[in-house]
């Protein structure tokens, strides 16, 4: 930041300590996290729209079936090089890193994350890549909500709180749906809902869609006003869809982790792109409505136009034919997750909200389609049911039923499906919870101890830095040690208790503790014939510096009835940890989570 910047700066910093309470900063800060997050969307938005403009020419639509397997591959390749030379920093899924950069970087989100998903996002998904653009604005707008917290010196729970709005910001300009926004960052960042943090919630989503209409005008991604209401008749359907949802929900879970787990056995980025690019190529070439985020297909089936949906496939099909619509639409289902996560493994950059919609409206659409047409004399709403099968792989999916209840109930301008979104978003949500634990965004960060929580408790434990309770000056004595050496140059040096002994490599062999010589250590016949080795004995427990979480360490202390447990880092001896050094770091965390 040049110098004449920093003292103009400063010189605001004195005059807002001056003039302006903490809370009422915080307020501005929100409204412009919401712009700042507002505009990174439009962004994200027409850029994607400009390059898709491209492909509107004459001269591409005489070769379109062909195009739909080269441009993915064109747009992962550009990716690729931007990655490669440009940026040269991993950039990963939106709102999986947020909440890393939450739970474990004090809401540090470094800068390079504001303009890298802004370029290569529209790129993968305007080439065509399977992939949805929510993901990338909440990350593009936690970055601008995380730096500007850090420019004015925000303390690190307003730091996560700003992030927190940019993210709602995000959720509202690309969906118009300020509500379902706050509720989406409640729901999926783990914020506190009290007064405090609700405010500058509403007042960052508010402000996000105002600017969203003001570039955007009143044009919505998913445009459907509700005409058939709710019928009690087909609440049994309702039920079975909640199912139907919730087995695809595992399944599109289950797929996105076997295929990237593919992937990661291949360490060359190179080699990652030209695998997915061949299979993303080849799966559009064939499926042409998984090409790109799929607003189309969703709108289309809304409207209930299924032969504009699926558009014009390469093999010479009686679209006429019902159950062949039927078929594409479910194979669309089962092919969406795919095409998803094999765009992600070639390197594309995008998100996981939108792929679930659309996988939620063919899935939906296919079940009510079904119904309508077995010839038992049933008939439900298509509409209705392709918006609530949504709701469903929103609710399994995310783990976000909420965001899936009041998301659809906002974007169809009424309530009046509120009770099957309610039915299906809980029925899915609990069937896919009993096998999957967490969600896509979570279940990594869950398995490694990293994941924010409404556990305040869990929370502090979380964000609390290992190192910084880590004590090293202790005296460590090698297994020959006499014990006069031991007596003369620890003990009588040490104001600790307790002396680990370990070997030449520095790996950790036991413990003595004053206790254990306190009987003999005024017997000087012994000083040469009594070995380090010969007293010492392994502690209560060991802490893996490298594997064990807060909430290991405290279960440690808890079951060990130890004081200090000892600290081994890739093998050998690093330190030790003591009980009353870990819960006054606890209590001083919570301070800071409650004020």
């Amino acid at each position: 930041m040049p110098t004449t910047t920093k003292k103009r700066l400063r010189k605001f910093l004195i005059w807002k300590y001056k003039h302006v309470s903490e809370p009422q900063f915080v307020y501005i800060l929100s409204i412009l996290a919401g712009f700042l997050a507002g505009m990174g969307t439009v962004v994200l938005k027409n850029l994607t729209h400009y390059i898709r403009l491209l492909f509107e020419y004459e001269t591409f639509k005489n070769h379109h079936h062909a195009l739909y397997f080269i441009f993915p591959i064109i747009g992962l390749l550009l990716v690729y090089i931007i990655k490669q030379t440009w940026l040269k920093k991993h950039i990963g899924h939106g709102i999986s890193s947020t909440l890393h950069a939450i739970s474990k970087l004090n809401g540090i989100i470094p800068r390079y994350n504001i303009y890298a998903s802004l370029i290569t996002a529209p790129l993968t998904a305007g080439f065509g890549g399977s992939v949805g653009l929510q993901g990338p604005a909440v990350s593009v707008g936690s970055a601008l909500g995380s730096n500007a917290a850090r420019l004015f010196h925000m303390s690190s729970k307003t730091r996560l709180l700003l992030i927190g709005c940019a993210a709602t910001g995000a959720m509202a300009s690309m969906f118009k749906a300020p509500i379902a926004a706050i509720v989406f960052a409640v729901e999926i960042f783990s914020l506190d809902i009290a007064f405090t943090s609700l405010v500058p919630l509403l007042l960052a989503s508010v402000s996000a869609v105002l600017t969203s209409y003001m570039f955007l005008g009143t044009d919505v991604l998913l445009r459907f006003e509700l005409t058939d209401k709710f019928e009690i008749k087909d609440i049994g359907f309702y039920v079975l869809l909640g199912l139907v949802t919730a087995i695809a929900s595992v399944y599109f879970s289950k797929v996105f982790f076997a295929i990237t787990n593919f992937f990661k056995q291949f360490e060359s980025r190179a080699v990652r792109l030209i695998i997915g690019g061949l299979a993303i190529g080849t799966m559009l070439y064939f499926i042409p409505p998984l090409y790109g985020e799929g607003y189309g297909l969703m709108n289309n089936l809304l409207k209930g136009d299924h032969l504009a949906a699926i558009g014009k496939t390469p093999f010479d099909l009686d679209l006429s034919n019902i159950w062949i619509v039927i078929a594409l639409l479910i194979g669309i289902s089962i092919f969406k997750a795919i095409a998803m996560t094999t765009t992600f493994g070639a390197g594309g950059v995008g998100g996981v909200f939108i792929p679930t919609l659309v996988m939620g409206s063919a899935l939906g659409n296919a079940f009510a389609k079904i119904i309508n047409n077995i010839g038992l004399g049933f008939h439900v709403s298509e509409s209705n049911f392709t918006l609530i099968g949504m709701t469903g792989l929103m609710a399994g999916v995310l783990h976000a039923p909420l965001t899936a209840i009041f998301l659809i109930a906002e974007i169809t301008s009424g309530y009046e499906l509120f009770v099957p979104l309610m039915l299906v978003s809980a029925i899915s949500f609990s069937f896919t919870k009993y096998f999957i634990s967490h969600s896509i965004y979570t279940l990594k960060l869950a398995e490694r101890g990293e994941l924010m929580t409404h556990d305040k408790d869990q929370n502090v434990l979380m964000v609390l830095d290992i190192d910084k309770v880590i004590e090293t000056n202790f005296i460590t004595l090698k297994p020959e040690m006499k014990l006069g050496d031991i007596l003369n140059n620890a003990v009588a040096k040490s104001s600790r208790n307790h002396f680990p002994v370990v070997n030449d490599e520095h790996e950790f062999l036991g413990v003595i503790r004053l206790d254990d010589v306190r009987h003999i250590m005024f017997n000087s016949d012994l000083y040469e014939t009594v070995t380090a080795e010969s007293l010492m004995h392994a502690d209560a427990g060991i802490i893996e510096y490298d594997a064990d979480n807060m909430n290991t360490i405290m279960e440690k202390f808890k079951t060990s009835g130890a004081w200090n447990l000892p600290v081994i880092k890739k093998g050998k001896y690093f330190g030790y940890i003591s009980k009353s050094k870990l819960l006054t770091a606890y209590r001083q965390q919570l301070i800071k989570f409650t004020k």
